[in-house]
């Protein structure tokens, strides 16, 4: 069977350039895969090259474009014939499994709530994006979807991201961490005590507290938190990692003896700077929705943007969203059962 996705090709830093070579390139690593261009054919067709002729390419014409700065009202009031909106609209009809943006994150949250609507039993949508630790990676959540969150909302993310891994990754229980200032069930504030009584509860492999250090250590095969601690711990880890890349080259440069150093550790630096590309992991979900929105990275090359059509892909293919409506049924099952015993 193939599985369709819709690519909004006007969206991010570079648009077209970027994303259509990218689609491209992963028809190649995906043969059992169709991508549906969606935006200006004009700005589309010259960087197609040999690849116009594919039959697993098709091109949805799209006459508008949501700007990176725009606001999210704005676009999804005014603009409903740009190439996000016609990218998700094509989710919403079923004529596409999942839809891919590098565009305006706002925008692409809203639009995707508004069109494609909420699953049963989750109140808000979480973006969700897998992060390099010591032991492969983790899964985090929510990274910027919603700056206040009550204790439902983390149990409704924690039993999300717990599916989605163990959906893409084939594990029968994953653990599930509660991002907070200790490990000890006395810290944090009123609401991740809360959240935390309500993970022990649940049906999940809630392993406790995980402290920031323990993000990058792989305490917890998914992490849980409020967007607004999320994004703030994301952005950090980026700018250290910038940060420390800036102070190699720097040290590296600093006189001739150095600079034969960094020869020498080139194979070493090389590895280094694999293991840890953060191109590798683009391509958050948009979790909770009755579809598949992935937002990429503004400024994502076309390697990163192919990972993050790669990564819609595999949501499609492992029927996340069928999974997440079947954790659900079965928890909300398994909570009038525990109020009855206690009773």
């Amino acid at each position: 069977m193939t599985t369709r996705i819709a690519i909004d090709c006007m969206g991010g830093d570079h648009g077209p350039s970027v994303t259509v070579p990218a689609a491209v390139r992963f028809l190649t690593d995906h043969p059992q895969a169709h991508v549906i261009l969606v935006g200006r054919d004009e700005a589309i067709r010259p960087h197609l090259g040999a690849a116009a002729e594919s039959g697993r390419l098709t091109i949805v014409h799209a006459a508008e474009v949501v700007a990176m700065d725009e606001s999210p009202a704005l676009a999804l009031r005014n603009k409903k014939d740009s190439s996000m909106r016609v990218a998700i609209n094509l989710v919403k009809a079923g004529e596409a499994d999942a839809c891919v943006s590098a565009g305006n994150t706002g925008a692409l949250m809203a639009i995707s709530r508004f069109v494609l609507k909420m699953l049963p039993g989750i109140d808000r949508p979480a973006i969700c994006a897998p992060l390099p630790t010591l032991n492969g990676h983790t899964h985090m959540l929510d990274l910027g979807a919603n700056v206040d969150c009550g204790p439902e909302h983390l149990l409704q993310f924690g039993i999300m991201g717990a599916t989605l891994v163990s959906a893409l990754e084939h594990a029968d229980r994953p653990t599930v961490g509660l991002l907070n200032i200790g490990e000890e069930d006395i810290k944090g504030n009123e609401v991740v005590k809360a959240a935390a009584e309500l993970l022990r509860q649940s049906g999940l492999n809630f392993v406790g507290n995980v402290e920031g250090d323990g993000i990058y250590k792989g305490d917890a095969d998914v992490v849980v938190c409020d967007g607004f601690v999320g994004n703030v711990a994301l952005k950090t880890s980026e700018g250290l990692a910038q940060m420390l890349a800036s102070f190699l080259r720097q040290e590296f440069k600093r006189n001739l003896l150095t600079k034969i150093v960094a020869l020498m550790a080139l194979p070493v630096l090389n590895a280094f700077k694999k293991r840890v590309d953060h191109r590798r992991y683009n391509g958050a979900i948009l979790l909770g929705l009755r579809g598949i929105s992935v937002k990429s990275h503004g400024s994502a090359d076309c390697f990163s943007f192919a990972n993050a059509i790669a990564r819609a892909y595999d949501a499609a293919e492992n029927r996340v969203l069928e999974r997440i409506a079947g954790r659900l049924a079965q928890e909300s099952a398994a909570v009038p059962a525990a109020v009855e015993e206690n009773v």
